[in-house]
């Protein structure tokens, strides 16, 4: 199978969480540029006598402020002027800097709180509108990442797929695959409502703990009755609180290295072939899938595109060498071992 080569400026961030408050930015610009300004009437005030008052030919402090404002907002009116040289070249290398870094700061803030906030909510809205049928995957620790890197090898649209997680680091990993990312916290509704996981393929919980793990499942369940969902749990014991969740599959990936470790001692190929079928890297690759309409009626060594393993018939499980397996009905779901296509 051919690797699905990523374009790595394809990638739509959907949403970040802010670094600091709102009101926190806002009140870190306003400190700097009203510091500014500050500098500025010191100065003023300093060489007050550089400067020419026509209204009473007095510059008090109160003057010096209202010729500070109207300086830096580039009003002029003209009642007060710099009259001596020294005064000019301050208003020429010292104020002329800050005026433009005042407005830079105010240009910056209201683009920053008022028209760049509008784009990217209603750039958010629009990928929202997009988002069907496609995967979710909470968590990109070790097996979430892992995961994504395999889905992607196996063909499916880097577009497609939707990471949230908490860490930015990990974030800039999934961007730079071509995912759609948000930062935030996959237990809470409205993260979860945000990335439409109601609308979801399927649902990918890796936390890295499983009590957050389970919780998320929790809430995935709550508001996806439907989706499927895949969690990742490292203790036993925890398993059945994963399906009590609502979780369908539950991997222990402990029970499996143990699994491979017991196969290893019989024979020295069996983890390599189980390896083999997990990855789309082998030559082999295990496959699930629902019958074709060709497929009914007819046995399920006679399948063409692999070797039939099993038959999913409603909540049964039905071995290829049982006699139901003979004879496909409409709406099996089979798996078969099937060649992975030369790369």
């Amino acid at each position: 199978m051919a690797r699905h080569r990523v374009n790595p400026l394809s990638f739509r961030p959907l949403r970040r969480a802010l670094r600091v408050p709102v009101w926190a930015d806002v009140g870190l610009r306003l400190g700097a540029a009203f510091a500014l300004i500050g500098l500025v009437v010191l100065v003023h005030w300093m060489d007050r006598g550089g400067l020419k008052d026509t209204h009473d030919n007095t510059v008090s402090f109160l003057d010096v402020v209202y010729f500070t404002m109207i300086s830096i907002t580039t009003t002029g009116f003209g009642d007060i002027a710099p009259v001596s040289d020294r005064a000019r070249l301050i208003e020429a290398v010292l104020v002329t800097p800050i005026r433009l870094a005042v407005i830079t700061i105010f240009v910056g803030t209201a683009y920053n709180f008022i028209i760049k906030r509008s784009w990217e909510t209603w750039r958010m809205r629009r990928i929202q509108e997009r988002l069907k049928d496609h995967i979710v995957v909470l968590g990109f620790g070790v097996s979430g990442s892992e995961a994504v890197h395999e889905l992607v090898a196996r063909g499916t649209e880097p577009g497609q797929i939707v990471v949230v997680d908490p860490s930015p680091a990990r974030l800039a990993h999934a961007e730079s695959m071509g995912c759609n990312v948000m930062e935030g916290d996959a237990t809470r509704d409205e993260t979860l409502t945000a990335v439409r996981i109601s609308t979801a393929r399927t649902v990918l919980v890796s936390a890295g703990r499983d009590d957050t793990s389970v919780l998320i499942v929790l809430t995935a369940r709550h508001l996806a009755p439907s989706v499927p969902i895949t969690v990742v749990v490292r203790a036993d014991d925890n398993e059945q609180l994963a399906r009590q969740a609502g979780a369908n599959n539950v991997i222990n990936p402990v029970r499996f290295t143990g699994l491979l470790l017991a196969g290893s001692a019989e024979g020295q190929h069996t983890a390599d072939y189980m390896s083999d079928l997990a990855s789309a890297e082998g030559r082999v690759q295990l496959v699930e899938r629902p019958i074709r309409p060709e497929e009914v009626g007819r046995p399920l060594e006679s399948i063409g595109t692999g070797k039939g393993l099993r038959v999913y018939r409603g909540k049964r499980m039905i071995g290829f060498w049982e006699s139901e397996a003979h004879v496909l009905e409409p709406g099996d779901v089979i798996m078969e071992i099937a060649v992975t296509a030369p790369r």
